[in-house]
Protein backbone atom coordinates (compact mmCIF):
# COMPACT_ATOMS: atom_id res chain seq x y z
CA UNK A 1 0.00 0.00 0.00
CA UNK A 2 1.81 3.11 -1.25
CA UNK A 3 1.45 6.65 0.06
CA UNK A 4 0.35 8.78 -2.87
CA UNK A 5 -0.61 12.35 -3.60
CA UNK A 6 -3.99 12.93 -5.24
CA UNK A 7 -2.31 13.53 -8.61
CA UNK A 8 -0.50 10.20 -8.32
CA UNK A 9 -3.65 8.38 -7.19
CA UNK A 10 -5.62 9.70 -10.16
CA UNK A 11 -2.80 8.67 -12.50
CA UNK A 12 -2.88 5.19 -10.97
CA UNK A 13 -6.66 4.97 -11.50
CA UNK A 14 -6.33 5.92 -15.16
CA UNK A 15 -3.46 3.50 -15.72
CA UNK A 16 -5.34 0.64 -14.07
CA UNK A 17 -8.51 1.30 -16.05
CA UNK A 18 -6.59 1.48 -19.33
CA UNK A 19 -4.71 -1.73 -18.50
CA UNK A 20 -7.95 -3.57 -17.81
CA UNK A 21 -10.07 -2.31 -20.71
CA UNK A 22 -8.86 -1.37 -24.18
CA UNK A 23 -12.00 0.75 -24.62
CA UNK A 24 -10.74 3.27 -22.03
CA UNK A 25 -8.72 6.18 -23.42
CA UNK A 26 -7.79 9.71 -22.38
CA UNK A 27 -7.97 12.86 -24.48
CA UNK A 28 -7.55 16.56 -23.93
CA UNK A 29 -5.16 19.47 -24.22
CA UNK A 30 -1.57 18.44 -23.37
CA UNK A 31 -2.60 15.11 -21.81
CA UNK A 32 -0.18 13.11 -23.98
CA UNK A 33 3.32 14.50 -24.51
CA UNK A 34 3.23 16.80 -21.48
CA UNK A 35 1.27 14.46 -19.20
CA UNK A 36 -1.34 17.11 -18.42
CA UNK A 37 -0.84 20.56 -16.93
CA UNK A 38 -0.83 18.98 -13.44
CA UNK A 39 0.87 15.78 -14.66
CA UNK A 40 -2.13 13.58 -13.86
CA UNK A 41 -1.80 11.76 -17.21
CA UNK A 42 1.99 11.52 -17.05
CA UNK A 43 3.38 8.35 -18.61
CA UNK A 44 0.15 7.24 -20.28
CA UNK A 45 1.33 8.16 -23.77
CA UNK A 46 4.47 6.04 -23.39
CA UNK A 47 2.52 3.12 -21.98
CA UNK A 48 -0.53 3.10 -24.26
CA UNK A 49 0.45 5.03 -27.36
CA UNK A 50 -0.98 8.03 -29.18
CA UNK A 51 -4.22 6.23 -30.08
CA UNK A 52 -5.24 6.04 -26.40
CA UNK A 53 -3.56 9.14 -24.95
CA UNK A 54 -4.69 11.78 -27.41
CA UNK A 55 -3.46 15.37 -27.48
CA UNK A 56 -6.31 17.49 -28.82
CA UNK A 57 -6.56 21.02 -30.19
CA UNK A 58 -7.47 23.82 -27.81
CA UNK A 59 -11.20 23.32 -28.34
CA UNK A 60 -13.28 22.24 -25.35
CA UNK A 61 -16.50 21.78 -27.32
CA UNK A 62 -14.70 19.45 -29.71
CA UNK A 63 -13.09 17.49 -26.88
CA UNK A 64 -16.47 16.72 -25.28
CA UNK A 65 -18.26 16.29 -28.61
CA UNK A 66 -15.72 13.73 -29.84
CA UNK A 67 -15.97 11.95 -26.47
CA UNK A 68 -19.75 11.66 -26.88
CA UNK A 69 -19.33 10.06 -30.29
CA UNK A 70 -16.72 7.65 -28.93
CA UNK A 71 -18.97 6.69 -26.02
CA UNK A 72 -22.00 6.15 -28.25
CA UNK A 73 -19.96 3.59 -30.20
CA UNK A 74 -18.73 1.62 -27.20
CA UNK A 75 -15.55 3.35 -26.07
CA UNK A 76 -15.06 4.79 -22.58
CA UNK A 77 -13.34 8.14 -23.05
CA UNK A 78 -11.95 10.11 -20.14
CA UNK A 79 -11.62 13.66 -21.42
CA UNK A 80 -9.79 16.39 -19.56
CA UNK A 81 -10.78 20.04 -19.50
CA UNK A 82 -7.61 21.83 -18.44
CA UNK A 83 -9.41 24.08 -15.92
CA UNK A 84 -13.08 24.05 -14.95
CA UNK A 85 -13.36 27.70 -16.02
CA UNK A 86 -12.93 26.54 -19.61
CA UNK A 87 -15.74 23.98 -19.41
CA UNK A 88 -18.48 26.47 -20.28
CA UNK A 89 -17.33 26.30 -23.90
CA UNK A 90 -18.41 22.65 -23.87
CA UNK A 91 -21.73 23.09 -22.07
CA UNK A 92 -23.82 22.76 -25.22
CA UNK A 93 -22.26 19.38 -25.96
CA UNK A 94 -22.48 18.28 -22.34
CA UNK A 95 -26.03 19.45 -21.59
CA UNK A 96 -27.50 19.19 -25.07
CA UNK A 97 -26.12 15.76 -25.96
CA UNK A 98 -24.16 13.83 -23.30
CA UNK A 99 -26.76 14.33 -20.57
CA UNK A 100 -29.65 13.57 -22.93
CA UNK A 101 -28.37 10.72 -25.08
CA UNK A 102 -29.84 7.84 -23.03
CA UNK A 103 -33.20 9.65 -22.74
CA UNK A 104 -33.23 10.80 -26.36
CA UNK A 105 -32.49 7.32 -27.72
CA UNK A 106 -34.88 5.61 -25.28
CA UNK A 107 -31.99 3.63 -23.86
CA UNK A 108 -30.43 2.48 -27.14
CA UNK A 109 -27.31 4.59 -26.60
CA UNK A 110 -25.50 5.95 -23.58
CA UNK A 111 -22.66 8.39 -23.10
CA UNK A 112 -20.33 6.46 -20.82
CA UNK A 113 -17.73 9.18 -20.55
CA UNK A 114 -15.90 11.02 -17.78
CA UNK A 115 -15.11 14.72 -17.98
CA UNK A 116 -12.23 15.40 -15.59
CA UNK A 117 -11.30 18.93 -14.64
CA UNK A 118 -9.40 20.77 -11.91
CA UNK A 119 -11.60 23.20 -10.00
CA UNK A 120 -11.52 25.59 -7.08
CA UNK A 121 -9.15 28.22 -5.74
CA UNK A 122 -6.18 28.35 -3.45
CA UNK A 123 -3.32 28.04 -5.96
CA UNK A 124 -2.75 31.73 -6.83
CA UNK A 125 -4.12 31.27 -10.33
CA UNK A 126 -5.41 33.70 -12.92
CA UNK A 127 -8.98 34.48 -13.95
CA UNK A 128 -11.02 31.49 -15.19
CA UNK A 129 -8.67 29.16 -13.28
CA UNK A 130 -10.25 29.19 -9.79
CA UNK A 131 -13.99 28.66 -10.29
CA UNK A 132 -16.12 26.41 -8.10
CA UNK A 133 -19.37 26.28 -10.05
CA UNK A 134 -20.34 22.66 -9.50
CA UNK A 135 -24.00 23.64 -9.31
CA UNK A 136 -24.11 24.13 -13.11
CA UNK A 137 -23.50 20.42 -13.58
CA UNK A 138 -25.41 19.14 -10.56
CA UNK A 139 -28.51 20.96 -11.85
CA UNK A 140 -28.39 19.12 -15.19
CA UNK A 141 -30.51 15.94 -15.41
CA UNK A 142 -28.54 13.04 -16.84
CA UNK A 143 -25.16 14.07 -15.42
CA UNK A 144 -23.47 12.69 -12.34
CA UNK A 145 -21.11 14.93 -10.38
CA UNK A 146 -18.26 13.73 -8.20
CA UNK A 147 -15.78 15.72 -6.07
CA UNK A 148 -13.13 13.70 -4.20
CA UNK A 149 -11.42 15.05 -1.11
CA UNK A 150 -8.21 13.01 -0.89
CA UNK A 151 -5.94 10.59 -2.75
CA UNK A 152 -7.64 7.38 -1.63
CA UNK A 153 -11.21 8.30 -2.49
CA UNK A 154 -10.04 10.09 -5.66
CA UNK A 155 -8.61 6.86 -7.03
CA UNK A 156 -11.66 4.79 -6.03
CA UNK A 157 -14.19 7.33 -7.34
CA UNK A 158 -12.42 7.76 -10.67
CA UNK A 159 -12.43 4.00 -11.18
CA UNK A 160 -16.17 3.98 -10.41
CA UNK A 161 -16.81 6.93 -12.73
CA UNK A 162 -15.06 5.23 -15.64
CA UNK A 163 -17.18 2.10 -15.13
CA UNK A 164 -20.44 4.06 -14.90
CA UNK A 165 -22.79 3.78 -17.90
CA UNK A 166 -23.69 7.49 -17.79
CA UNK A 167 -21.68 10.73 -18.16
CA UNK A 168 -19.80 11.75 -15.02
CA UNK A 169 -18.32 15.19 -14.34
CA UNK A 170 -15.28 14.55 -12.15
CA UNK A 171 -14.17 17.67 -10.28
CA UNK A 172 -10.61 17.52 -8.97
CA UNK A 173 -9.75 20.08 -6.24
CA UNK A 174 -6.45 21.28 -7.62
CA UNK A 175 -5.19 22.72 -4.34
CA UNK A 176 -5.13 19.11 -3.10
CA UNK A 177 -3.19 17.58 -6.00
CA UNK A 178 0.02 17.58 -3.95
CA UNK A 179 -1.18 18.93 -0.60
CA UNK A 180 -0.80 15.65 1.31
CA UNK A 181 -0.37 11.91 0.87
CA UNK A 182 -2.57 8.98 1.87
CA UNK A 183 -2.17 5.25 1.77
CA UNK A 184 -3.85 3.94 -1.38
CA UNK A 185 -4.52 0.18 -1.60
CA UNK A 186 -2.74 -1.78 -4.29
CA UNK A 187 -5.92 -3.71 -5.07
CA UNK A 188 -9.05 -2.22 -6.58
CA UNK A 189 -11.20 -0.53 -3.93
CA UNK A 190 -14.84 -0.36 -5.01
CA UNK A 191 -16.70 2.83 -4.15
CA UNK A 192 -20.20 3.63 -5.35
CA UNK A 193 -21.11 6.98 -6.82
CA UNK A 194 -23.79 8.82 -4.87
CA UNK A 195 -22.63 7.78 -1.40
CA UNK A 196 -21.19 10.15 1.18
CA UNK A 197 -18.83 9.26 4.03
CA UNK A 198 -18.78 10.15 7.71
CA UNK A 199 -15.23 11.35 8.28
CA UNK A 200 -15.63 12.17 11.97
CA UNK A 201 -18.33 11.16 14.41
CA UNK A 202 -20.03 13.51 16.84
CA UNK A 203 -23.39 14.25 18.45
CA UNK A 204 -23.35 18.02 19.01
CA UNK A 205 -23.16 19.44 15.49
CA UNK A 206 -23.07 18.28 11.85
CA UNK A 207 -20.50 19.80 9.49
CA UNK A 208 -21.03 19.02 5.79
CA UNK A 209 -18.45 19.66 3.09
CA UNK A 210 -16.67 18.20 0.05
CA UNK A 211 -13.56 18.61 -2.10
CA UNK A 212 -10.84 20.93 -0.85
CA UNK A 213 -13.07 22.37 1.87
CA UNK A 214 -13.08 19.09 3.75
CA UNK A 215 -9.61 19.75 5.20
CA UNK A 216 -10.44 23.08 6.92
CA UNK A 217 -13.74 21.55 8.03
CA UNK A 218 -11.94 18.66 9.74
CA UNK A 219 -9.51 21.09 11.36
CA UNK A 220 -12.44 23.19 12.60
CA UNK A 221 -13.98 20.05 14.10
CA UNK A 222 -10.74 19.34 15.96
CA UNK A 223 -10.69 22.89 17.33
CA UNK A 224 -14.29 22.57 18.44
CA UNK A 225 -13.44 19.29 20.16
CA UNK A 226 -10.86 21.10 22.29
CA UNK A 227 -13.71 23.35 23.43
CA UNK A 228 -15.90 20.38 24.33
CA UNK A 229 -18.04 20.24 21.17
CA UNK A 230 -18.04 16.98 19.22
CA UNK A 231 -18.85 17.72 15.59
CA UNK A 232 -19.74 15.07 13.04
CA UNK A 233 -18.11 15.71 9.66
CA UNK A 234 -19.70 14.38 6.47
CA UNK A 235 -17.86 14.34 3.16
CA UNK A 236 -20.42 14.44 0.35
CA UNK A 237 -18.06 13.06 -2.35
CA UNK A 238 -20.94 13.12 -4.82
CA UNK A 239 -23.27 16.07 -5.41
CA UNK A 240 -25.39 14.33 -7.99
CA UNK A 241 -26.79 11.97 -6.97
CA UNK A 242 -26.84 13.43 -3.46
CA UNK A 243 -26.78 11.12 -0.45
CA UNK A 244 -29.39 13.01 1.56
CA UNK A 245 -30.18 9.97 3.72
CA UNK A 246 -26.88 10.18 5.60
CA UNK A 247 -27.20 13.95 5.91
CA UNK A 248 -30.72 13.73 7.32
CA UNK A 249 -29.79 10.97 9.76
CA UNK A 250 -26.96 13.08 11.15
CA UNK A 251 -29.08 16.23 11.33
CA UNK A 252 -31.81 14.40 13.24
CA UNK A 253 -29.24 13.25 15.78
CA UNK A 254 -27.31 16.52 16.28
CA UNK A 255 -30.06 19.07 15.57
CA UNK A 256 -27.52 21.61 14.29
CA UNK A 257 -25.88 21.85 10.86
CA UNK A 258 -23.20 23.95 9.15
CA UNK A 259 -22.44 23.54 5.43
CA UNK A 260 -19.05 24.55 4.05
CA UNK A 261 -18.26 25.14 0.37
CA UNK A 262 -16.13 27.52 -1.69
CA UNK A 263 -18.75 28.01 -4.39
CA UNK A 264 -20.69 31.28 -4.45
CA UNK A 265 -23.29 31.58 -1.71
CA UNK A 266 -26.41 32.47 -3.70
CA UNK A 267 -27.99 29.41 -5.34
CA UNK A 268 -24.91 27.41 -4.35
CA UNK A 269 -24.86 23.67 -3.62
CA UNK A 270 -25.42 24.35 0.07
CA UNK A 271 -28.89 25.68 -0.69
CA UNK A 272 -29.92 22.30 -2.12
CA UNK A 273 -28.48 20.51 0.92
CA UNK A 274 -30.50 22.81 3.18
CA UNK A 275 -33.67 22.13 1.16
CA UNK A 276 -33.19 18.37 1.51
CA UNK A 277 -32.62 18.69 5.26
CA UNK A 278 -35.72 20.85 5.67
CA UNK A 279 -37.72 18.21 3.80
CA UNK A 280 -36.33 15.27 5.77
CA UNK A 281 -35.26 16.55 9.18
CA UNK A 282 -36.99 19.90 9.84
CA UNK A 283 -38.70 18.92 13.09
CA UNK A 284 -35.40 17.73 14.57
CA UNK A 285 -33.47 20.97 14.00
CA UNK A 286 -32.64 23.06 17.06
CA UNK A 287 -31.26 26.06 15.13
CA UNK A 288 -31.24 27.52 11.60
CA UNK A 289 -28.82 25.78 9.24
CA UNK A 290 -25.73 27.90 8.56
CA UNK A 291 -23.51 28.21 5.50
CA UNK A 292 -19.82 29.11 5.25
CA UNK A 293 -19.17 29.82 1.59
CA UNK A 294 -17.40 31.84 -1.03
CA UNK A 295 -18.85 35.26 -1.75
CA UNK A 296 -21.09 36.41 -4.59
CA UNK A 297 -18.20 37.89 -6.54
CA UNK A 298 -15.68 36.61 -9.03
CA UNK A 299 -12.88 34.71 -7.32
CA UNK A 300 -10.28 37.42 -6.58
CA UNK A 301 -6.65 37.28 -7.62
CA UNK A 302 -4.12 35.80 -5.21
CA UNK A 303 -3.67 38.93 -3.06
CA UNK A 304 -7.27 38.55 -1.81
CA UNK A 305 -7.91 34.89 -2.56
CA UNK A 306 -7.46 33.68 1.01
CA UNK A 307 -10.07 36.21 2.18
CA UNK A 308 -12.55 34.73 -0.28
CA UNK A 309 -12.09 31.06 0.63
CA UNK A 310 -13.70 29.59 3.77
CA UNK A 311 -11.14 28.90 6.49
CA UNK A 312 -11.04 27.31 9.93
CA UNK A 313 -11.80 30.57 11.75
CA UNK A 314 -14.94 31.26 9.70
CA UNK A 315 -16.17 27.70 10.16
CA UNK A 316 -15.63 27.76 13.93
CA UNK A 317 -17.35 31.15 14.24
CA UNK A 318 -20.35 29.89 12.32
CA UNK A 319 -20.45 26.73 14.46
CA UNK A 320 -20.47 28.85 17.63
CA UNK A 321 -23.41 30.87 16.30
CA UNK A 322 -25.39 27.72 15.53
CA UNK A 323 -24.60 26.17 18.90
CA UNK A 324 -25.68 29.33 20.72
CA UNK A 325 -28.89 29.83 18.74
Amino acid sequence: MAKLTMAQALNQALREAMDEDDAVLVLGEDVGVDGGVFRVTEGLLDRFGAARAIDTPLAESAIVGVSIGMAAHGLRPVCEIQFSGFSYLAMQQLEGHAARLRWRSRGRFSASLVMRMPYGGGVRALEHHSESKEVYFAHTPGLKLVAPSGPRNARALLRAAIRDPDPVVFLEPKRLYRAFREEVPDDDEPMALGESQTRREGNDLTLISWGAMLQPTLKAAEQLAKEGTEAEVIDLLSLSPLDDTRLADSARRTGRVVIVHEAHRSYGPGAEVIARLVEKAFWYLEAPIARVTGYDTQVPFFARETDYLPDVARIVTSAHQVLEA
